[in-house]
């Protein structure tokens, strides 16, 4: 079966934006569904805005991006990448949740260009990669 990952931003809303449980409660619920769902992946937030990668079959990427667009605490999600992969970054990681690294920060600004987008990226999945094989 092909695999898939895909990056994408998106706006906290309300609570979520800043708060602790909400946060909580995303990467809980976000856990329980992947596992079910047979999704790896990581969550971040920074100021306000959440980029989040998820690895797995299409039907059930296309499924969750589904149920986040509806969920009331993210609003204008933008895909930054949507590719078919050979192999997942983090397959222990059902849902991990990790600090914002400046290559994030910059991932979640507006004014970013595209060449720069791919190169902050390629560097945030390459340090990604690194941390869930225990290297960093």
């Amino acid at each position: 079966m092909p695999l898939f990952r895909i990056v994408y931003v998106s706006e906290a809303a309300g609570p979520a934006a800043s708060g602790l449980m909400p946060l909580v409660d995303i990467i809980g619920v976000s856990d329980r569904n992947n596992r079910r769902d047979q999704l790896t992946g990581v969550l971040m937030r920074h100021e306000g805005r959440f980029l989040q990668v998820l690895e797995g079959a299409r039907v059930d990427l296309d499924r969750t991006l589904a149920r986040v667009r509806s969920d009331g605490r993210h609003t204008n999600l933008a895909v930054l990448s949507d590719r078919r992969v050979e192999a997942r970054i983090f397959p222990d990681w059902a849902m991990a949740r990790v600090e914002a690294t400046p290559d994030v920060a910059r991932l979640l600004s507006a004014d970013i260009d595209q060449d720069d987008r791919d190169a902050a990226l390629d560097r945030l999945l390459t340090d990604l990669s690194l941390t869930a094989a225990g290297a960093v």
